[in-house]
Parts: structure tokens; sequence; C-alpha cells
């Protein structure tokens, strides 16, 4: 096979849920890693004693690892055993030059039911700790996701010792009623009061010690070890504090950018974002709580939404003693809020490339965009719907990508149409795609009126977290933005009544979405697109579409 203009000898293995071909180098920087999945609504794998389907893959909830290193190319052949069509979307995975592998509804036709489809994107230039879910039918409400691991190559220093193992946790809020069900009260007036989340799940697991969970989530380790835990908050609503009872945690990186190393008796990870931790195991021998509990919400030890995992110690004869450890007040936004500004870039360790993170940063950029993005609750022909700028996107049955690539966008959608920096005066839908300057720096401003948290996430970059404020944003909050060393992440948090901004540079050309996390907002209507446009038409730029390209609208 041709990769990079260089031809690759291929050796093959077979495991029990994956198919996997490897395209080991000769002269190449990448190896092709093969995935079959078979994706059906399970009743088997239900985490708790409901009966309720989950989405599994392979039979398997959680879903298979992907487990990959800088600059691979993942093929996944999706097979959809569902009764509806199916995306499955690579969070935080930048696919670079190449949104028709995105999986999301603005990029790609469907996978109809009964059908298959390959997905092959590339890590390029990215490591870190990220996952995968469907995208559509709110689907991601039933499960369908898996973790992904993006691995250092072996030329780049990792500004930490290898770890004695890696363990991911998969962990969110979870609810008991049939997605399907759930999908059906979004239109509901009273939205708010649906879809609540009922349990906390770790690895698809119920919590330790409640009547209603098949099984709890353990890690055994041994003693005076270190551990690597890649944790992803998977849920749809609520955001978490995670902790381990007698045990530090060593921040070290989240979502593709190496951080300064904190100690943390705790860490709150919102939704749809990553983090990895380093864990040592120096206390005597023994179980310990692992405690995943919700913010901004009232909850008590026996609590079904207090997650509850164990790290057991290999030679521990004892289980779990004591109480749960104790966390932060869950609504204590300040420690929150300074916990996130704490979390900066580690401007001297590589990444994915050999020279340190730092050389590329935010010191001295101009912007050659602002965006002013306020996200809210509306009504629209009496139904509830939720907006950014008062305009609530309206999925059409032709992906913009597609109109994009055959008639310029013409009579599909209208592009700057968006109002990017002001608000509406009132709410209506819209098909909203905004030009992104390509290889320009972008702001973004995120702002939250509501009393509850919201998460953004921006596919196809990252962003440079420079700042959070309460109250209303307005120029003169530049002066307070960290310049110097802010973390790069795909997905932030807006606190309740404040704002949040990041920098990015659009040097990845493409439709890109940029949506609420939180699901029944995206579902309803809390996104829009940015059209990064290169007119050079060499596939250095930007990739053709690929020779599998589906059809549709």
């Amino acid at each position: 096979m041709r990769i990079n203009g260089y031809y690759c000898r291929v050796f093959m293995l077979f495991t029990y849920t994956t198919f996997l071909v490897l395209e080991f180098v000769t002269r190449c920087s990448a190896i092709e890693v093969y995935h079959e999945w078979h994706v059906s609504l399970d009743t088997n794998v239900s985490p708790l004693n409901v009966n309720q389907s989950v989405i599994a893959i392979n039979e398997m909830f959680p879903g298979p690892l992907i487990n990959v290193t800088t600059n691979d190319v993942v093929n996944v052949n999706v097979f959809n055993n569902l009764d509806e069509p199916l995306f499955f979307t690579w969070h935080g995975i930048q696919q670079r030059l190449n949104s028709w592998q995105d999986g999301v509804s603005g990029t790609n036709c469907p996978i109809l039911p009964h059908h298959n489809w390959t997905y092959v994107f590339q890590t390029k230039d990215q490591i870190g700790t990220f996952f995968y879910y469907p995208s559509i039918q709110f689907q991601k409400a039933a499960a369908g996701f898996g973790a992904i691991r993006v691995n250092n190559r072996d030329v780049i220093a990792v500004p930490f010792p290898k770890p004695e193992a890696e363990f991911d946790l998969l962990m969110g809020d979870w609810s008991t009623e049939d997605y399907k069900i759930s999908k059906s009260m979004m239109r509901n007036k009273d939205v708010n009061s649906y879809a609540v989340p009922k349990f906390i799940l770790m690895n698809g697991k119920g919590p330790y010690g409640n009547n209603l969970s098949k099984s709890f989530e353990s890690f055994t380790v041994t003693q005076g070890k270190s551990y690597r835990f890649r944790i992803s908050n998977v849920g749809n609503a609520l955001s978490l504090n995670l902790r381990i009872q007698n045990h530090e945690m060593l921040l070290v990186e989240t979502e593709g950018s190496y951080t300064n190393q904190i100690p943390l008796d705790s860490l709150d990870v919102h939704i749809g974002q990553s983090y990895s931790v380093i864990v040592t195991t120096n206390q005597s021998e023994a179980d310990y709580y692992i405690v995943a509990s919700p913010k901004l919400t009232n909850t008590n030890d026996s609590s079904n939404l207090v997650g509850v995992g164990v790290l057991h110690y290999s030679n521990s004869t004892k289980g779990v003693t004591g109480p749960l450890p104790t966390g932060p007040d869950p609504f204590d936004v300040e420690f929150s809020r300074n916990q996130a500004k704490s979390i900066r870039w580690n401007l001297t360790a590589g990444a994915a490339r050999p020279n340190p993170q730092g050389t590329f940063n935010v010191s001295n950029v101009t912007l050659s965009h602002t965006f002013i993005l306020l996200g809210s609750l509306e009504e629209i022909s009496g139904l509830p719907r939720y907006a950014v700028n008062n305009v609530s996107y309206y999925t059409i049955g032709t992906p913009l990508k597609l109109a994009d690539h055959f008639v310029n966008g013409s009579g599909v959608y209208q592009l700057d149409a968006f109002p990017h920096d002001s608000v509406n005066a009132n709410a209506s839908y819209g098909i909203s795609v905004v030009s992104g300057k390509h290889k320009g720096w972008a702001e973004f401003v995120f702002k939250n009126k509501m009393n509850v948290m919201d998460t953004w996430h921006l596919d196809g970059f990252g962003f440079f977290l420079v700042g959070f404020g309460d109250g209303d944003w307005t120029p003169a909050s530049r002066d307070t933005y960290n310049l110097v060393d802010p973390v790069v992440k795909s997905t932030v948090q807006v606190y309740p009544g404040g704002w949040t901004a990041v920098y990015a540079f659009l040097d990845n050309p493409g439709m890109w979405n940029l949506r609420s996390q939180i699901l029944k907002r995206w579902y309803l209507g809390q996104e829009l697109y940015i059209r990064v446009f290169d007119a050079d038409p060499d596939p250095a730029k930007e990739r053709p579409p690929p020779e599998n390209l589906l059809l549709c609208g």
C-alpha cells in the first residue's frame, strides 16, 4: 500500500473483537490500523438491573479501545445494525485537512440501517487522550462510546517517567429511560425536566455497593508503582469531580496538550473533556474508593448520582472501608474556576513533534475574527429550542460539506447570514455557517446567562484557553487574558452567569462543527459551522472527497 508517497509492507493481526492490519513502515511515518465494528442495540451489556437497550459495539460497552500513535492511519469499518441512521465522531481528533471524516451531520451522509461504511482518518501531529461516540438521533444517551489513545512516537520524549500501566476511565451521567423516549421528550416545553440523569457510570458500570449495579469498576495496581489514568467525561448533562481515597493525582495532559504538572486532591472534568493524571500507589495494601460526583447538584454518599469504583492493591486482603472521600463544595464555582486557571501549558515539553509546545504561542497574535456566542433556551413555533445568538441550528438533509463541494453551498446555506457577534431580536431557525479566514487567528467568546454549566467543543482545532470571567464580556476583558501559557484544549467549560474566551489558529481547511457538548442543547440546535476555505486545489492543502463518499440530500 502507498502512504505519503511510499510503498509499505503489510502484516496482519487478528483479534477477537477487531480486525487489525498493521502496516509497518519502511521509509513511512505511519502505521495503518483497521477495526471492524458491528453496532447494535443490546440488553445484555446494560449497566444496571433495569431492562434497557444499550448501543454496543461488537457486543461491548464501552466500545473497543482505539490505541494508536501520532500520524497513524485509522480505518474503522462500521456496520450499522440499528434501525436508524448512524454517525461516529472522533472527539478531539483534528482530522487534519480532512473534515470529510468528522462524522457529524454537516460533513457526512449517515450510515443507513443495515449498511456499512469505512471511516479513514489520520492522527496527524497529535498525541493525547480522546474518545468517540455516535453524534445524531440522541444516540449518545444510549452509549456507543469508547476511548482513543494517541501515543507519542518513540523519538519524542514524554515529560514524565513511563508508568507501570495505563487505564482508561470513561465516566459520565446515565439515564435509565430508553434513548428514543428521552429524545421524544425533547419536544416538551418543560425540556429541563426530562432526560434527567439517574446514575454516574465508570466504564459502563454502576456504582460500587449499589443494589441496581450489575458490577462495578475496579483497577488492580501494585504497591509502589505509578499509573496513568486517562479520564474522559463521556456524559450528557453533568460536570463531575473525580477523586481517589488517600491518593494524590498529578495532572500531566489534557486533550493532546502536556500541562504543567500540578498535584491535585480532586479534579473537575466537564462534559466532553479529557485529562491524564499519574497516580502513585504509595499507600498500604488495601482497597480505596474512586469517586465521581456531580457539580452544581446536591448528593450524598448513597446517592445513585455518585459514581463509585475501587482502586485495588494486588495484595490487598480487605475491601474498601470508611466514608467516601469528600470533594469540594459542588456549588463552589470559584474553586472550580481557580483550578481551571491553574492548568497551564507545559511550554518546554514536546508533544507530537520534537520542538517544544511553547514555540507556538499566542503572546503576540493579530486577531482576524471575533465571535461572541450566547447559548440560550428559546421557544420557536411552540417548541423548545436551544440557540446561539437567538438562531437555532436547523439540520437539513444535505451535508454542508457535500453542498460546498458540488455547488459551493448554493441553495443549501447562506454563508455569513449568522450574527457572529450580536444577538438577534427574535429566536428563529437557521442553517448557521460562518467564514473563518484560513490561517487567521479567531477569538471565540462563549457566554452563559443560564444558571447551569455549559461546555463548547470545536471539531478540527484546539483552543488556546485564554480567559474566564463573571458577568458580561467586554473588550476590556482582554486585559485579564493569559497570553503567556494558556492550555490548548478542544472542549471548554462556561460557568453559570459567566464567559470563557479562547483563541484558535484556523489553519485546517474544511467545514467544522462548533457546538454545545451538553447533549440536549446540541440536539435542540445550539451549534453552528465554521467554513475555513483555502482556494488552492492542491490536496496537500485539503483532501478531496474519499473514494467511498456517500451521497444524500
